[in-house]
């Protein structure tokens, strides 16, 4: 998702059952057995959200029993935000606060078929862009509405599954919503990715390889002609490599803020390495994007663009943790011969950026505090920081807090 946006797994939940038994009296007829404990609760992983940690769901979410209609799980994110930041860009505040999540989520996750419907108000504040209110005016109508994500998922095998609707994206590293990652902001690569799609996806699971691929229409144009799949091979319970790729099959004439001309009638590329062994979760990632010149869309020339990231998560403890984000991006071409502007900066710019983020989680409630750094060179006056787009850094304070329930 470019501001001028996942991935999707599903499990099925496990049920403990304990026995407790009282050993007989010396000398006397054997006792009767004490009654069995009660069973513990199942503990279910939710098809959607996606999370990425530190922050986490309970173990046991609400549930309604919906008769014919199976169960039903209910859950929710409430969060606000606040941040100040230096350099502003013409039109941003110096400072703010904000209701960054307040979401519902409702999802049927076993039988043959189950949804997912996600309900609400979000921001979703990036790594050197403009701040986006959550209020009807600006996010919901900029971005994917008040229902972001819904879809219905058909189950004809068990390894074989087909979603319809609002799908999250396969490409990238990031999910789109502040709570589902090790940062508060999203970063400078998910900002060329698209985030949300519509259209249809079907996922393959074979062993340890999962394929997913999927018919949408790309950065939200609604011109469904993006094909775009993923192969992830877990190595192991500790390694997963994933290969992700999709690109327009046609062109798109449309622009609109969740929808960039040059993004959505290019290609994307992901190659992603992931390390999970606590307390460290690490997950190095490259991306290449390549907008090819099209006349007819107004690309006079085309342009690639370079980008690599390194996400990092350490569990100082139960309750503590810290997020760490570096990464870097660079762009060939040059204002003078029509190159696309790629990374918001200019035709041939570069930047990089670093973000660091320690969590605090208590059963439903958590808080935490961001400090980043986005630095631009060889910038087109006019498209960088500060009120006359000149300046080529910006630093940014963020704190959020909230509930997941």
């Amino acid at each position: 998702m470019t501001i001028s946006v996942t991935r999707w797994a599903a499990s099925a939940g496990a049920i403990c059952l304990a026995g407790v038994f009282a050993a007989p009296a010396f000398a006397q007829a054997p006792a009767a057995p004490a009654p069995a404990a009660p069973a513990a609760p199942p503990a279910v992983t939710l098809n959607a959200p996606g999370m990425d940690g530190p922050l986490s769901w309970p173990t046991n979410p609400y549930s309604v029993d919906v008769g014919p209609l199976g169960k039903w799980y209910v859950d929710a994110a409430v969060t606000g935000l606040g941040y100040v930041q230096s350099d502003r860009i013409a039109g941003d505040r110096n400072a703010s606060f904000d209701l960054s999540n307040g979401q519902v989520f409702i999802q049927k996750v076993d039988g043959w078929w189950q949804f997912y419907a996600q309900v609400g108000a979000y921001s979703l504040p990036v790594l050197g862009a403009p701040y986006v209110p959550n209020d009807s005016s600006h996010a919901l109508n900029n971005f994917f509405s008040a229902v972001p994500q819904a879809f219905l998922k058909i189950v004809p095998a068990e390894n074989f599954s087909i979603i319809a609707g609002k799908l999250p994206t396969l490409i990238g590293a990031e999910y789109t919503f502040t709570f589902e990652n090790f940062n508060i902001e999203r970063g400078l690569l998910w900002n060329q990715e698209p985030a949300v799609s519509r259209g249809v996806q079907g996922s393959y699971v074979a062993g340890p390889v999962t394929v997913n691929l999927s018919l949408t229409d790309g950065y939200y144009s609604n011109r469904y002609n993006w094909i775009t799949g993923s192969v992830a091979w877990a190595i192991n319970p500790t390694n997963t490599l994933t290969f992700a790729a999709g690109g327009n099959m046609g062109h798109t004439v449309t622009n609109q803020f969740a929808t960039p001309t040059p993004q959505n009638n290019s290609s994307i590329y992901n190659l992603i390495y992931t390390y999970n062994s606590a307390p460290w979760t690490i997950t190095p990632y490259l991306q290449v994007q390549d907008v090819p010149k099209n006349t007819d869309v107004g690309i006079l020339k085309g342009a690639t663009a370079w980008s690599g990231a390194l996400l990092v998560s350490y569990a100082i403890d139960s309750n503590w943790s810290i997020g760490a984000r570096g990464e870097f991006i660079t762009t060939d071409g040059d204002a003078a011969d029509g190159a696309p502007n790629i990374t918001f900066y200019g035709p041939g710019s570069k930047a990089w950026s670093l973000t660091v983020t320690p969590t605090w989680q208590y059963n439903r409630f958590f808080a935490r505090g961001e400090f980043s750094v986005v630095a631009a060179s060889s910038i087109t006056p006019g498209l960088a920081f500060g009120t006359n787009g000149t300046d080529k850094t910006q630093f940014r304070g963020l704190l959020e807090t909230g509930i997941l329930f």
